[in-house]
């Protein structure tokens, strides 16, 4: 049984775009999962076995296990070709001069060295939007440097501003520049570039540095430096734990609430839940107050995090609980916004993935199957080609294809 993408009415509003998926890593599948998700058609262009060097990744069902929840191969199809190959190059233009978008996410140079960077598919595809997604860039004496989210979260200015007072900076999950400012921005880029291809009649390079990206978050807080203000140390500020309104308190099961009473308004209800009327003018004066976060700290200790939120999420003081991964996907207000998608696997049966952010009126998108197994639809790729049976026998014979 093939795990193909379903067709339906409306796959979502970028139903007819071909995207071809050249990247290894996750922030470039994520991007492509962003524009899959809302009816693009994305092929993986995948390596053969051995290829590429990985961590060690379990086998068997745990394997499988892996794939079919996994969201970053959701809604696509697997080829696996041999890149090295003359053979495979000529394949990739072959797949290129139908696509509306290429996306790549090899260290600078490499795709121009396998025969497959923008200016060799430029002249088999004018049109072409051509993503090439890297941790420093294209240019720049970064460039060639190894790394991963830490590496460019370090280099773009957030790791220093997170953690607690005076202590080591603390290492988040790699949202911040595999997930935003890599596969987001790509995505969003992409798009962009495809709105004005479809002005000017032409495709463009577009050039994606994650830590160029987490720079590019960084806005508000670039902007404040570059007046002349401080620059953000871990608990600094208000906006990163240097204030006791906008913070998290630990609660009396050992679980945590956060609070984030930023406008007056908020403010005046903390601190009448708080007893402390005697603030409700000195919020000025209490930006950074050690006293004042004390008395939070007590106070949030007496009961448990879920006895809290269920007492004050009326209240309007800017309240919420502090949840795990399994706690937000279970959560209410998640589950009323189909924020976790149940669907069927050729494999395991029914299984759960995680849903789509953007609620889209007229045109939703569509979790239309789970990660396709690594070269699945080669054969099916290769026929859509034109190539015949006969064709394809010699390739997979030949080891350009699997």
């Amino acid at each position: 049984m093939t795990n193909t993408p379903s067709t339906a009415a409306s796959t979502g509003p970028l139903e007819g775009l071909r995207v071809l998926d050249l990247s290894r890593l996750a922030p470039g599948p994520f991007a492509s999962m962003l524009l899959s998700d809302l009816g693009a058609e994305v092929t993986l262009v995948e390596p053969p076995a051995g290829a590429i060097k990985t961590s060690a990744r379990p086998g068997g069902e745990a394997a499988e296990r892996r794939r079919a929840h996994n969201p970053l191969g959701r809604n696509k199809r697997s080829i696996v070709v041999n890149l090295k190959s003359d053979e495979g190059r000529v394949l990739v233009h072959d797949l290129s001069r139908e696509a509306d978008v290429l996306l790549e996410g090899f260290r600078p140079g490499v795709t121009d060295r396998l025969g497959v960077g923008y200016e060799a598919i430029a002249l088999t595809n004018p049109r072409i939007v051509y993503a090439s997604l890297s941790g420093y860039g294209q240019t720049g004496p970064y460039r060639d440097l190894v790394g991963h989210d830490l590496n460019y979260i370090a280099v773009g200015g957030v790791l220093s501003g997170i953690g607690q007072r005076g202590g080591r900076p603390a290492i988040p999950f790699n949202t911040i520049a595999d997930f935003a400012a890599g596969g987001l921005m790509t995505a969003y880029a992409v798009m962009c570039a495809v709105f004005a291809r479809d002005r000017t009649g032409r495709g463009q390079h577009i050039d994606i540095s994650m830590s160029d990206n987490v720079l590019y978050l960084l806005a508000m807080q670039t902007a404040d430096v570059l007046a002349g203000g401080e620059v953000p140390r871990p608990s600094s500020q208000l906006l990163n734990g240097g204030g006791p309104h906008y913070n998290v308190y630990e609660c009396a099961d050992g679980k945590w609430i956060s609070i984030a009473s930023l406008e007056p308004q908020f403010w005046a209800a903390l601190c009448r839940l708080v007893g402390r009327e005697d603030l409700l003018e000195r919020q000025a004066e209490m930006l950074s107050s050690q006293e004042f976060e004390d008395h939070l700290a007590a106070f949030f200790r007496t009961k448990g995090r879920d006895e809290w939120f269920v007492e004050l999420r009326d209240v309007e003081l800017c309240i919420a609980p502090v949840l795990d991964i399994a706690e937000a996907l279970d959560d209410e207000h998640a589950q009323a916004r189909s924020m976790t998608a149940e669907l069927a696997d050729p494999v395991l049966g029914t299984v759960r993935q995680v849903g789509i952010g953007p609620k889209f009126g007229d045109t939703p998108g569509h979790v239309r199957s789970t990660a396709p197994q690594t070269g699945e639809h080669t054969d099916e790729v290769l026929r859509a080609l034109g190539r015949s049976d006969e064709q394809i026998a010699q390739l997979r014979a030949s080891g350009v294809v699997s």
